[in-house]
């Protein structure tokens, strides 16, 4: 049992109590003429030096039959002390204490119960016969060592529960803080990823088709080849504030000091300029204030889906609608192009072309908005996605 401070104090006390019993024993024998005071004082020294030579041996303390010995040649000298003095028999209370101690319950209960015993005999043949008064004090003092050694070990294992739960609760929120360190990691990193798609990943397409048209333009046409330079360093230095404000977790430039549905016109006017066929954009109810995370939601998907449609649909036109409704704000985008099977494509994270249409609908039911995706082959395609037009507890940021 590990030494905690009330048990160090519990042992000092008992120390100082045998310590004070035994010269008490060996005073009295002296000052009050009993019989043999020389043999009470040499049990009594006896008795001191086998006690105190116990905290010194480490099989004491360490083996359970080390403990047993020790405290059969400490009742043995205080037998000798009982039989020489009637006040070796106040010795047996520091006794109980030792002996539920070091004992197990099993033997140290009946140790306890037979050394009383002996106190009740031994102070009773001091006496010249047994009186209820001989068997009430040896008979109290081990009722109160029981009670307070088997209180305090309730208690000390109470305190060992607890420093255990204690210690589980510790090590419980270091895990639970390591886990929110790495979510926190991971959901940086699904931001990143998304807006990297969604803005650098486009612009970088859209840089390498341009200098592709300057690079048939030459050298032929080198006014249409500069033309068409001139607008990828345009779009080089647009990515390049994308870049910068979405590591700072900014708002995109295209909705700062403007309206979502100002940002959509730009959008589908440049992707008309840049592509070469034509997008329409649409306008449908009045024009309200939804929060910021909503709009930069939908001008992300429209950045994406018409990536799409540009890389893969090989469409010659296109319709987006912006709809206000009551409760909603909804985007629409139809183009007229070859159209896929929505059934196969690709659901998770790739390098060729199949994450925009993940990121499109992580994005989306993070928000807790709807995204549902109409295509046939040589039927073009229809993407739908809306939001409330108020946070819902899903959607909160």
């Amino acid at each position: 049992m590990t030494l905690t401070r009330p048990l160090r104090a519990l042992r000092l006390c008992l120390h100082l109590l045998m310590a004070g019993l035994l010269a008490l024993a060996a005073v009295h024998a002296v000052t009050n003429e009993l019989p043999r005071p020389a043999a009470v004082i040499a049990a009594a020294v006896a008795m001191a030096g086998v006690y105190a030579a116990g905290p010194l041996l480490p099989r004491v303390s360490r083996s359970k039959w080390g403990a047993a010995a020790w405290l059969g040649l400490l009742g043995a000298v205080w037998l000798v002390l009982l039989g020489l003095t009637p006040d070796g028999v106040w010795l047996a209370f520091p006794l109980f204490f030792l002996q539920l101690h070091l004992l197990s319950g099993r033997s140290g209960l009946p140790v306890v119960l037979l050394t009383t015993v002996f106190a009740i005999a031994g102070y009773a043949w001091h006496q010249g016969g047994f009186t209820p008064a001989a068997a009430l004090g040896p008979a109290l003092g081990a009722a109160v060592a029981i009670a307070v050694v088997l209180g305090y070990q309730a208690l000390y294992r109470e305190s060992e529960q607890r420093r255990r739960l204690i210690e589980e609760l510790t090590a419980t929120r270091h895990d639970l803080a390591i886990a929110e360190r790495s979510a926190g990691v991971l959901a940086e990193r699904e931001r990143l990823a998304k807006e990297i798609h969604d803005t650098l990943a486009q612009g970088l397409s859209s840089i390498q088709l341009l200098l592709r048209a300057a690079e048939r333009a030459l050298p032929d046409r080198p006014g249409l080849a500069a033309d068409h330079v001139l607008r990828a360093r345009g779009e080089a230095q647009d990515n390049l504030a994308e870049a910068r404000r979405f590591v700072h977790a900014l708002t995109p430039p295209d909705l700062e000091g403007g309206s979502l549905p100002a940002a959509l016109e730009r959008l589908c006017a440049t992707t008309s300029a840049h592509s070469g066929y034509t997008v329409r954009f649409h306008l449908d109810g009045e024009p309200a204030p939804i929060p910021t995370p909503y709009e930069v939601a939908l001008l992300r998907i429209a950045q994406s889906a018409l990536a799409n449609t540009v890389r893969h649909a090989q469409a010659e036109a296109a319709e987006m609608t912006l709809t206000y409704m009551d409760t909603r704000v909804a985007l629409d985008l139809v183009d007229d192009g070859i159209g896929f099977d929505p059934a196969a494509a690709p659901n998770s994270d790739r390098v060729d072309g199949g994450f925009g249409l993940a990121a499109m609908r992580a994005r989306t039911r993070a928000l807790g908005g709807t995204l549902s995706v109409e295509s046939a082959p040589e039927q073009g395609t229809a993407l739908a996605v809306s939001f409330p037009r108020r946070p819902t507890a899903e959607g909160q940021e």
